[in-house]
């Protein structure tokens, strides 16, 4: 468990309450723990590494990733590319949890493709575990991964979230070059 106290908030958004969990980082700068569409933040602390857990959490008025939460849902679905985010697991969910966030807005891959996209194309339940354990929803867009099929697949927060988030970066996300 990391000694280091980390801050809290919670928002409203369109699919729901948003909480964010952040640490300090290197440079003081707000490093993203956990978030989800949940307003108990005691949701979120079990699924960070215990090596990054904090041992307590403050609740923050206001913190600055706040402003890209806002972006985002405001129709800017890249303001989440450039947020810190720190996470730890083995080799291959770290990289993966790095390949997640290269999934373009608008252009949702499946879990085989995602699998492919990661360098393992035989991994699909390593791929889909990855998104399972991503602690970052939202910084690290696991609701741009959907099922072979097509359809939805799992998503911590439900998928009527992960539904308005595909349509809404559907809607906004940038045209491709």
């Amino acid at each position: 468990m990391s000694t280091a106290p980390a801050r809290f908030t919670t928002v409203d958004t369109p699919p729901g309450p948003f909480t964010v969990v952040v640490t300090a980082g290197p440079d003081g700068e707000d490093v993203v723990l956990a978030s989800g569409w949940t307003d108990d933040v005691s949701e979120l602390l079990p699924v960070v590494h215990r090596a990054l857990r904090p041992t307590w959490v403050e609740r923050a008025e206001d913190l600055a990733v706040l402003e890209v939460v806002a972006a985002f849902h405001d129709g800017d679905v890249t303001a989440i590319d450039a947020v810190p985010v720190r996470q730890r697991s083995g080799p291959f969910l770290t990289d993966a949890w790095d390949v997640l966030r290269t999934v373009p807005a608008g252009q949702p891959d499946t879990y085989a493709a995602f699998a492919a996209r990661c360098g393992r194309p035989s991994a699909v339940r390593a791929a889909a575990a990855a998104c399972a354990r991503n602690a970052a929803a939202l910084f690290v867009p696991c609701h741009r991964v959907l099922a072979t099929g097509g359809g939805m697949g799992g998503f911590r927060w439900g998928t009527p979230v992960k539904r308005w988030l595909l349509d809404h970066e559907a809607e906004h996300a940038p045209v491709a070059a």
